[in-house]
């Protein structure tokens, strides 16, 4: 080969690769959570989205690659001063997007420095409008209120803040100290209630607990009561009955006896003799008078006789 083919040879693979090259940095892919900002010879051309994109050599440029994801800033301690003229620290966590890359690119120099002196200048002007306590016990009003400031600030800048929370506040060393005291204080009262109620609790429970057990105890002895009186009516009542039985049975046995005479034929003679021995019984004891009944009185006194006539002829052979 002749020497000016091979130097022809050399100078186009040589503008192969420049040109391979030149395509090569030329593409450029986009991620998944970008957008990328073209410029065309310095001015804004176009918005990629995601994916593999090609420039123009030499005129376009990938300007800016914009995170569209959510992005948090936690931004230092700012010293401000509340209306009540005590000096505090505060610092601040701030949530935003971005909305419109051309805007987030060109809108401002420096995104997240401007809100960050925004959110300095917002937390001021709304904590001097607040004494201390409500500082403290406001978060969630003064939370609100920057965002609600600062998205209104940061939307010509193609920025949305979704959310601002106020991470911590710190006062002066002697009002924390001073805090701390009235919050021992406050926990010292709180045990004191608590333990408080807590024996006022038990007491309740030791007299409920007294109270039920009169209350059995009572129910116990009435119930006692109930059972001596149940067994002392039970048995005065068979005491009564065994009595009524055995009244029941002399009637009977007397009604049986004369039933028996009856049946035996026994006369009106029969019975006055039994009369008679009755009355021979009775006069065998001591008594010194009997008194008889009208109807006996007769035979009594033919009994006296017969008596007088059969004792005088056994005394008359002793007078002789």
């Amino acid at each position: 080969m002749e020497p000016w083919g091979i130097a022809l040879l050399v100078v186009g693979l040589s503008i192969l690769a420049i040109v391979i090259i030149v395509i090569l940095t030329n593409v450029k892919v986009i991620g998944q959570t970008e957008k990328g900002i073209i410029e065309h010879l310095g001015s804004y051309k176009t918005t990629w989205d995601t994916g593999m994109h090609m420039m123009i050599p030499f005129f376009d440029r990938l300007a800016h690659r914009i995170d569209m994801r959510e992005q948090v800033r936690d931004f230092p301690p700012q010293n401000v001063i509340t209306s009540d003229n005590v000096t505090i620290q505060i610092d601040t966590v701030v949530f935003y997007s971005v909305t419109d890359p051309k805007l987030y690119a060109y809108g401002v120099e420096n995104p997240v420095q401007a809100i960050e002196f925004l959110s300095s200048t917002t937390l001021r002007n709304i904590i001097g409008e607040l004494d201390l306590d409500s500082t403290l016990t406001s978060r969630d009003i003064i939370n609100e209120k920057m965002r609600k400031i600062l998205d209104a600030a940061t939307d010509p800048w193609g920025i949305k803040v979704t959310r601002v929370e106020v991470k911590n506040i710190l006062p002066p060393r002697d009002i924390q100290e001073a805090m701390e005291r009235q919050m021992r204080a406050e926990r010292e009262k709180r045990e004191k209630i608590l333990l408080a109620e807590g024996q006022k609790q038990s007491a309740i429970l030791i007299a409920e607990g007294n109270k039920e057990s009169m209350i059995l105890n009572a129910d116990a002895e009435k119930e006692a009561t109930i059972r001596r009186a149940e067994g002392e009516a039970t048995r005065v009542k068979a005491m009564r009955e065994a009595e009524a039985e055995g009244i029941r049975m002399v009637r009977q046995a007397e009604a049986d006896g004369i039933k028996a005479i009856r049946e035996a034929g026994a006369d009106e003679a029969v019975l006055r003799i039994r009369g008679y021995e009755a009355l021979a019984q009775v006069a065998d004891g001591k008594a010194t008078k009997i008194f008889l009944p009208n109807d006996l009185q007769p035979l009594a006194g033919a009994a006296s006789a017969i008596a007088e006539s059969i004792r005088k002829p056994e005394e008359a052979p002793e007078k002789k």
